[in-house]
């Protein structure tokens, strides 16, 4: 299982580490300590970002937008078929999902709670909601 420190978590959320470890001191997720570090499990990191990632959705204010990039998050869930697969990453308040095959899935050895980035390829066409 993969874990990270505050400041990796921090990363992973979009805020800065200050607000993680305020986070961390309001029990909004649980932490443990290795030395003098405060260490977060991957999964648990995971379903804190889906829970951040909803609460910013109902803000009616936020941005919509569209836009070529690439995504660095944690994994949040992964669905097995025979053949294809789901994988979902949050990246700060996006939530990316992506259709790939299972053995690629496999082969990547992708788990829920492990960084990933998702890239995403268009064209140079944007769309934003105002």
């Amino acid at each position: 299982m993969e874990s990270y420190t505050i400041g990796q978590a921090a990363r992973l959320l979009g805020v800065s580490s200050d607000t993680a470890r305020r986070w961390a001191d309001a029990e909004r997720f649980p932490t443990r300590r290795e030395g003098n570090r405060r260490i977060v499990d991957g999964p648990d990191l995971a379903a804190f970002c889906v829970e951040v990632a909803q609460e910013a959705g109902e803000d009616e204010d936020a941005p919509y937008t569209s836009a070529r990039n690439a995504f660095p998050g944690i994994v949040t869930g992964i669905r097995l078929g025979t053949v294809g697969a789901q994988v979902e990453v949050q990246a700060g308040p996006h939530r990316v999902v992506s259709l790939l095959t299972r053995e690629a899935v496999e082969e990547l050895g992708l788990e829920v709670g492990m960084r990933a980035t998702a890239r995403v390829k268009s064209t140079s066409v944007f769309v934003d909601r105002t």
